[in-house]
């Protein structure tokens, strides 16, 4: 562990996370990583009762706004800096850090950074800055002008240009929604879906006032073994990144297009030099995540996604010392010092519950090849022997969730059951009775 000193424990960090997913691991991983260093931790996310705020390193937990209007988390941010006055050595005058862990959250925080500071330490980013990465049609049009391999992607004005334009892609094709973060709860709408069908590509395009963004269509590069990868770093005040690191996604849930649930910290010079360059020509600052996915055909590693702020599984890259992104960007903006990343080439990261998902849908997926010298530890997301409420906490409500959708697929069945329109009799007789009364 990084000594305790290193850091300025004074500094407490704000966790922010305004989405409403009781399962994302990465809130998890950053209370524990900030808490174990000795540095307060709070957190925003979308219930006190969440399983995060069972974590013996959050001193507490608070119930995001229930919009995600920037304006309600900026007075929400006071009363939590007010609130915990009394705990900082510096008084209220004192600083307090704010880490969003998802792309509303990223916006929101860089939106209203002129005003939050200097009592919140923001990374320097904009609005339009993120914007030109977490919406995925300028993130299209970005790697269009930098010249960064990116799949084909089409923008559809109407249903039956996308039906066009799928045509061309080649179906099947990836649809995605550009600001997935305005997709309403409940709504059965996904950020990213894979569309097989025309008739798919027209239903899709005709609930775009409901996803509140544009659709766009993408096409699918094929998925395999060895061919997603992911890149997390830490980009310091100076355009520096120095905590940066790839790791190949081994399983995934949804199985071949969903998040990690189980990777591996392996080198890819190709894939860590697409990113530097990347940050170096946006001038981007703070935490980020990227994925690329190998195009065999050309060799090319295609940017698919970049998400500015921590990805969900940033704790692979946690080194023999425990540096991660998260605390480099907390030694940072408190002008400590970021020491070297260390590689641990062969480190495991797994998402239990997403885990087992991919386990049951693909159970003959084999790991990739290891190398026999790399050290080999597997970190869980929820498991932690020094911190076990949260993963019995999930658990619980993990079971709970399957239920419920089991439930209704169980609802749904019956109900096409009942509805389903009664078939005549086929049996001789039944034809011959039905033919002594049918009107010659």
């Amino acid at each position: 562990m990084l000594r305790r000193q290193s850091f300025d424990t004074s500094v407490p960090t704000v966790l922010v996370r305004l989405d409403r997913n009781p399962f994302h691991h990465g809130t998890l991983g950053a209370a524990r990583s900030l808490g174990r260093a000795g540095i307060p931790v709070h957190a925003v996310v979308e219930s006190s009762t969440s399983p995060v705020a069972r974590s013996r390193y959050l001193r507490s937990a608070r119930a995001s706004p229930g919009t995600t209007s920037s304006t309600e988390l900026a007075a929400l941010l006071h009363r939590i800096a007010d609130e915990t006055a009394p705990e900082i050595s510096g008084g209220p005058s004192a600083p307090l850090l704010v880490l969003p862990l998802d792309d509303v959250s990223a916006l929101a925080l860089a939106r209203h950074r002129a005003e939050l500071s200097p009592r919140f330490l923001l990374p320097e980013q904009t609005e339009e800055q993120l914007l030109r990465v977490a919406d995925k049609a300028e993130l299209a049009e970005t790697c269009g002008d930098l010249g960064l391999p990116h799949p084909r992607t089409e923008l559809p004005a109407g249903a039956d240009e996308a039906a066009a334009m799928a045509w061309s892609l080649g179906l099947p094709v990836v649809a995605k929604w550009s600001r997935p973060w305005l997709l309403p709860a409940g709504g059965g709408l996904r950020s990213t879906s894979i569309v097989r069908s025309l008739a798919e590509v027209r239903e899709l395009y005709a609930r775009t006032p409901e996803a509140g963004s544009r659709l766009l269509l993408q096409r699918l590069l094929p998925a395999g073994r060895d061919l997603d990868w992911f890149f997390h770093g830490y980009v310091d005040t100076r355009g520096g990144c120095t905590t940066g690191a790839t790791g190949l996604k081994e399983r995934s849930w949804p199985d071949g297009a969903g998040l990690t649930a189980a990777g591996r910290w392996t080198v890819n010079p190709a894939v860590d030099r697409a990113a530097r360059e990347l940050f170096a020509a946006l001038g981007y600052r703070g935490v980020c995540d990227l994925d690329f996915r190998l195009d065999r055909s050309t060799g090319a590693y295609h940017l698919l996604d970049f998400n500015p702020r921590p990805g969900a599984q940033f704790r692979l890259f946690a080194d023999p010392e425990g540096l991660d992104v998260v605390r480099a960007l907390h030694l940072d903006l408190t002008g400590r010092p970021v020491p070297p990343h260390s590689p641990a080439y062969g480190r495991r990261f797994v998402v239990e519950n997403y885990a087992a998902l991919s386990l049951l849908a693909s159970p003959r997926r084999r790991y990739a090849a290891e190398p026999r010298t790399a050290p080999h530890r597997t970190e869980y997301a929820w498991w932690a022997a020094d911190d076990p409420a949260p993963a019995l906490a999930m658990g619980c409500a993990w079971l709970g969730h399957l239920l419920r959708k089991a439930l209704t697929s169980l609802r749904r069945r019956l109900k096409s059951l009942r509805t389903r329109p009664q078939v005549p009799p086929t049996t001789p007789a039944a034809r011959s009775s039905s033919n002594q009364l049918t009107p010659r």
